[in-house]
């Protein structure tokens, strides 16, 4: 986890959108993950590696990006991760329905290697053939 010179915390998004600073993410948009539907919440991580699997796993051809960013209004915990895997949210996931304000970029990150990958995407198939979508 990060903290600012002033010890707020750093939130993390991942996605394949270009976005530049003070763009906003924002619900209502169709969701990079399952049915890709029309998203209820946004989504970010206080953790550079969620913020990671957000990049590495969202649809479209673009390219894998990392933004930091500012939530505009109130969040809570992800409850897909934390009431459903992993209590007490060690993963640092957040969501809100108020837009996030993007105020820079990561310019180097690691990503996961193929086989990490290739696993993580054959548990999501395997997810959604069993009808549970990963996000609301």
């Amino acid at each position: 986890m990060t903290d600012t010179a002033d010890g707020a915390l750093v939130f993390y998004h991942g996605t394949r959108s270009d976005l530049a600073p003070g763009d906003l993410i924002a619900a209502g948009y169709n969701s990079n993950y399952g049915q890709q539907k029309a998203a209820s919440w946004v989504y970010f991580s206080a953790l550079l590696e969620a913020a990671i699997w957000g990049a590495e796993l969202a649809s479209g051809e673009g390219r894998e990006r990392i933004y930091i960013v500012q939530p505009t209004g109130d969040y809570v915990d992800d409850p897909n991760l934390t009431d459903k895997k992993f209590p007490g949210n060690p993963t640092r996931s957040y969501r809100s329905q108020a837009p996030l304000r993007v105020t820079g970029e990561v310019a180097q990150w690691q990503g996961h290697t193929p086989e990490q990958l290739s696993m993580m995407k054959d548990h999501i198939a395997r997810l959604k053939e069993q009808g549970i979508e990963a996000i609301d």
